[in-house]
């Protein structure tokens, strides 16, 4: 009669734990697909696709817990039930907030065309989301340790320190980690004083090159020629760099030209303008030259020219720089720098062997 009475419980409990199982999978099928019809008349259905798989696991969870409530496992098993099912309801409750946080960092980015000509407002959007995303991860992740760790009775006190402190707990870590924090809380730091942004031209270091990823610690800068430059983040806060976008991505280029002191400036001018208005790349705003310097030698001429971006302002300086050396080199090739000698009157040129070599030199040097 035992027997037969502990089969009985036995596969009571098991329909008990299938029947919620499938009643939770129906339930929650049955509610997603209304809600997936409900919004794509809407919006473009992004948290929908993001938050099924949480849900899901959440409603079988919770469907799970109801159908065991009836029964009587004993204290052993139903103390193990509980702790087991509060870690696992912690996380997946992370699992859903990270899900909605990427989606709702999707929806903004897709909102902010960082392709257009005049990405300025996309960047800055981009570049917050992006760090703002990356400190709440570190956040939920912190918070779900500390709820897992709050389920188990022995170090419970452990846990609600570590949700209390909600991140802060790395202060506790010592001089060892006052590099990581020194950067993490520079990370914090630039998502609201935007000293650079996602897509901005830089040079760092030395080198040219445009702002590819910004995280909490680090920021990677692909430099022209396809390379990765891998800066802390506390760099930009602490050190000189250029930034040639910071305002807008319109951006003034130079060529400088070096030609001969008696070279006729006006012409030169007139075929600059010649030159960059017949470029695709020029945006019509500034063309201009001017003379910079004056040497014994030479003339530095200064041209000045606008593009919509550092890339365009770049092809551009190349494009006019080519066409303006081919035009001096071609239709005034006296405007070149020329090496010059003077020449006593009186004085003529003796030729002198030296090592083997015929050396002009004036007649009265020989001595």
């Amino acid at each position: 009669m035992t027997d037969i009475s502990l089969t009985h419980i036995t596969s009571t409990a098991a329909f008990s734990i299938i029947a919620a199982v499938l009643s939770a999978f129906l339930i929650h099928w049955a509610l997603y697909a209304i809600a997936l019809r409900v919004v794509r008349r809407r919006m473009d259905p992004v948290l929908l696709p993001a938050i099924f798989q949480p849900t899901r696991w959440l409603v079988v969870l919770l469907a799970l817990g109801a159908g065991l409530q009836p029964l009587d496992m004993g204290a052993r098993i139903e103390g193990l039930w509980s702790i087991g099912s509060k870690m696992v309801f912690a996380l997946l409750f992370g699992w859903l907030l990270l899900r909605l946080m990427r989606a709702t960092r999707v929806m903004i980015e897709r909102g902010a065309d960082i392709s257009a000509e005049d990405n300025l407002k996309a960047r800055k959007r981009h570049t917050r989301v992006r760090i703002l995303y990356r400190i709440a991860q570190s956040i939920v992740a912190v918070l779900v340790i500390a709820m897992m760790l709050m389920a188990i009775p022995g170090v419970r006190a452990i846990g609600v320190t570590l949700a209390a402190s909600a991140g802060l707990v790395g202060l506790a870590v010592g001089a060892a980690a006052q590099p990581a924090l020194k950067n993490l809380i520079a990370g914090i730091q630039m998502a609201f004083s935007e000293p650079i942004r996602l897509d901005d031209v830089v040079i760092v270091e030395g080198e040219w090159g445009r702002i590819e990823d910004i995280t909490l610690t680090y920021v990677i800068v692909r430099i022209w020629d396809d390379r990765r430059m891998v800066v802390p983040v506390s760099y930009f806060l602490e050190k000189p760099f250029q930034n040639w976008t910071t305002k807008t991505s319109d951006l003034l280029g130079t060529v400088f030209l070096y030609v001969d002191p008696t070279a006729d400036v006006t012409r030169i001018r007139e075929r600059l303008v010649e030159v960059t208005t017949a470029n695709a790349r020029w945006d019509g705003r500034v063309v201009l030259l001017q003379v910079t310097d004056h040497r014994a030698d030479a003339l530095e001429l200064r041209c000045l020219l606008s593009a919509r971006n550092a890339g365009v302002a770049f092809d551009l300086r190349c494009d006019v720089r080519e066409a303006m050396l081919d035009f001096l080199r071609t239709e005034m090739p006296e405007a070149l720098v020329r090496g010059r000698q003077r020449v006593e009157a009186g004085e003529g040129f003796t030729p002198m062997r030296v090592t083997g070599l015929d050396v002009t030199t004036p007649s009265g040097a020989a001595g």
